[in-house]
């Protein structure tokens, strides 16, 4: 019997690809909210536009690097490229402070960040033996990075200085470094020859045409809105009402997203995943309401239980729809589907999220610089759950039609 087994070495390789990755996300996403709005006084909707800018990479580069990681170049070289450029372009951007400077740098650097994600999620998945055990096993390292990354940011106590991001970018230009060392993942080999068509995923909306998969994007599409909301303004929220080391608490999250990732596997094997995905969408619209209510001294506990759910949501409704998706399609096109997934969740939801997060944010101001941060959590809250109960009315009348991989 053939060793299902992924040897030491690389998981090894993986794991620190992973681990850099989010490191470098980690140092500058969660308080760059609190930089931009406290030491550089830019307004609400500017720090949405500003987090909007991951959005806008992830609708245009992931999407065509991915093509182009399955048609043309190996993985690792676009990979290398893309952090030693992308780290060289957030230092000069962490020099900027008038806005109208400031937001096309950071378009700049997202474009040449985000297709990474879908590029070591496809590097990953093409080396591992068994996606369901490995990947979670290799992708807990990059929760447990932005944990480190979290910890150090809060330790220093910089979350209104532009330190992070020079952090950031340092770490992107070793990141760029290691991927040269990364095992080789070619272009895989396919009839036909490549074609602009081949850009714009025609295979993909094949895909599409499976209404369990058009259902599963559709509700991925739209919670990126509510979860918008908790990358942008989590942190300035804490820094308002007085929590010490907000940026320290909130890799909270990320302890328990370790946890959820470790027993993941057990789960995808003993649930239907259409159940999985439903928990994790309600409970990123649940925890704001933790957030509207836990505002007061007393009731900070919520503040804490809001923040610790965070790896039930994202594993249960992003990590689990990975690993179906991969399922589903053939090998010469997971840089294609995973990039199509990054674009539909970090691009067009997170997109409108970060617009509507800003403007909601903004429209609740009051006098002092302060917020109605009840009100505002209220939103995205009411908003996630309607998002679970739509779809899992959606699925179930889906009919039972049975996939490679069962069920969703």
């Amino acid at each position: 019997m053939e060793d299902s087994r992924m040897s030491s070495a690389l998981y090894f390789r993986l794991s620190l690809m992973l681990f850099l990755q989010f490191f470098i996300w980690g140092s500058w996403y969660v308080t760059l909210g609190t930089y931009l709005l406290e030491t550089l006084h830019f307004s609400g909707p500017q720090v949405g536009l500003v987090y909007g800018a991951t959005a806008i990479a992830a609708t245009i580069t992931p999407f065509f690097l991915g093509v182009l990681a399955d048609r043309l170049f190996s993985i690792e070289r676009l990979l290398s490229i893309l952090h030693l450029v992308g780290g060289v372009v957030m230092w000069f951007t962490s020099y900027i402070t008038e806005f109208e400077f400031f937001y096309p740098m950071i378009i700049l650097y997202t474009l040449l960040y985000m297709p990474t994600f879908t590029l070591t999620s496809s590097l990953s998945l093409h080396h591992v033996k068994d996606a369901t055990k490995d990947f979670p096993r290799v992708r807990v390292w990059g929760s447990l990075s932005w944990i480190l990354a979290g910890l150090i940011i809060g330790y220093l106590e910089v979350e209104k200085e532009v330190l992070p991001m020079r952090i950031s970018a340092v770490f992107s230009i070793v990141h760029g470094l290691y991927c040269m060392s990364l095992p080789h993942t070619p272009p895989q080999p396919q009839s036909g020859k490549f074609s602009l068509r081949d850009v714009f995923g025609k295979e993909v909306l094949q895909l599409l045409k499976q209404r369990a998969i058009l259902v599963l994007v559709m509700a991925l599409a739209l919670i990126r809105i509510p979860s918008s909301f908790y990358y942008s303004f989590v942190n300035p929220f804490l820094n308002e009402i007085g929590i010490g080391n907000a940026a320290g608490k909130m890799t909270l999250g990320q302890i328990t997203e370790v946890g959820v990732m470790l027993v993941l596997p057990w789960f995808l094997q003993k649930f239907k995943l259409r159940y999985i995905i439903a928990i994790g969408l309600f409970i990123w619209g649940a925890r704001y309401l933790l957030f509207a209510w836990g505002g007061v001294p007393h009731l900070h506990w919520m503040l804490y239980v809001g923040i610790l759910v965070h790896g039930i949501a994202y594993n249960f409704s992003s990590l689990s729809s990975q690993i179906f998706i991969d399922r589903q399609v053939p090998s010469h096109m997971r840089s294609t589907a995973q990039g199509f997934i990054t674009f539909v969740t970090m691009g067009f939801g997170a997109f409108i999220g970060s617009y509507v997060a800003g403007h909601v944010v903004e429209g609740y101001s009051i006098a002092g610089g302060g917020h109605d941060w009840n009100i505002i959590w209220q939103w995205p809250g009411w908003f996630g759950i309607a998002i679970s109960i739509g779809f899992l009315i959606m699925i179930q009348n889906v009919s039972g039609k049975k996939t490679k991989s069962g069920e969703p």
